[in-house]
């Protein structure tokens, strides 16, 4: 069966592989030398400098990376301005408001990029706001928000910019020289190809000194500090640490990020040009859309859970559209081991539904 849909991703053999290495105890030195060596590895993915910046890992989904580091990183005193555009910018909301973190909303409609006029206004009328969280890769729709403008607005008001990066980390352009970025929450089962279980904060040193202990489990603070000292507070998904190192050693020798940038850029622009030529257009332009991810317009009269249990029929796991949307998208990720040939059968897939 191959994964189309964004995370879990199908497995190449390599990483597959790699967990069926001996079980280890997570209080000895071995343990301590797979986690340091995935730590290395993360913050080596965009070349930042480590004295600067640190990975942190901890063991559960994307979302607990991204609760992480917005429970963790407002100070108590501190103000979160969220962008909204999609689920996972509704999501963040949710964290703040489970945390009691003094925030204010940018509400758009699902398939709108981010407004910076209203955002900028939202920051200048509000002087207490002392972070901003942004989704980058809001899969909702597969539109790539764009960082740089943000950054460049939250650095002119001294303001520090907190990124959900679960769905572009590994393959999408982060200027992790912008120095409004604090922190970009991620996870190890999308773009770098591992399994589900670890998740991580890339996170500035310098941001840790303002952190603010909420939550238990999930404290980045406590969490950086143990893993600094080669320690860990609880047990971690060993396993899924060891396929994050394999998936990151593979990530390297595929040329890096940019190289699986370029691979998505092909398999996505393949699937779009298919489906077009087969009556299914894009939702978005290509401009505004990842390359990790995209939406299509269902098919006239063809509902999606009959495109679907028809596809999956036939080997291949698509995605619905979410909320409003299911009844008018499906959803299309080019993450894992997919390759051209596999996307030329999909599209054939796609011929023996329509008839």
């Amino acid at each position: 069966m191959l994964l189309l849909n964004p995370g879990p991703v199908t497995l190449t053999e390599r990483v597959r592989q790699s967990l069926l290495q001996e079980d280890l105890c997570h209080r000895e030195s071995e343990f301590f030398d797979v986690q340091e060596e995935a730590r290395t590895r993360l913050v080596g993915v965009y070349d930042l400098d480590p004295a600067q910046w640190q990975a942190v890992l901890m063991t559960g989904s994307g979302t607990a990376a991204v609760e992480s580091m917005i429970s963790t990183l407002v100070p108590s005193n501190g103000k979160l301005l969220i962008v909204e555009n999609g689920v996972y910018g509704e999501r963040i909301s949710a964290i703040a408001k489970q945390y009691g973190i003094a925030n204010e909303v940018v509400k758009h409609d699902w398939m709108q990029a981010p407004d910076l006029a209203r955002i900028t206004a939202a920051l200048d009328a509000d002087k207490a706001i002392t972070h901003v969280a942004v989704i980058h890769h809001e899969t909702t729709t597969g539109r790539l928000n764009d960082l740089r403008a943000l950054g460049e607005a939250c650095r002119e008001r001294d303001v520090q910019l907190l990124v959900d990066g679960v769905s572009s980390f590994g393959s999408e352009a982060i200027d992790f020289g912008d120095t409004s970025i604090a922190a970009v929450a991620a996870t190890a089962n999308k773009c770098l190809h591992g399994v589900p279980g670890a998740a991580f904060v890339v996170v500035r040193r310098a941001a840790l000194a303002q952190a603010h202990s909420r939550t238990y489990y999930l404290d980045l603070k406590r969490l950086a500090t143990l893993q600094d000292q080669r320690n860990t507070p609880f047990t971690p998904s060993v396993h899924a640490y060891y396929a994050l190192v394999e998936a990151l050693r593979e990530l390297a020798d595929e040329g890096g990020w940019q190289a699986r940038h370029a691979r998505y850029a092909a398999l996505s622009e393949q699937v779009r040009a298919g489906l077009a030529a087969r009556g299914m257009e894009s939702v978005l332009p290509k401009d505004e859309s990842s390359v990790v991810l995209r939406a299509f317009r269902l098919p006239a009269g063809v509902e999606y859970l009959l495109l679907h249990d028809a596809l999956k029929a036939r080997g291949f796991v698509i995605y619905a559209g979410q909320g409003g949307l299911s009844a008018e998208l499906f959803r299309i990720s080019t993450m894992g081991d997919i390759h051209a040939a596999d996307v030329e059968r999909l599209l054939a897939a796609f011929d023996e539904v329509k008839r």
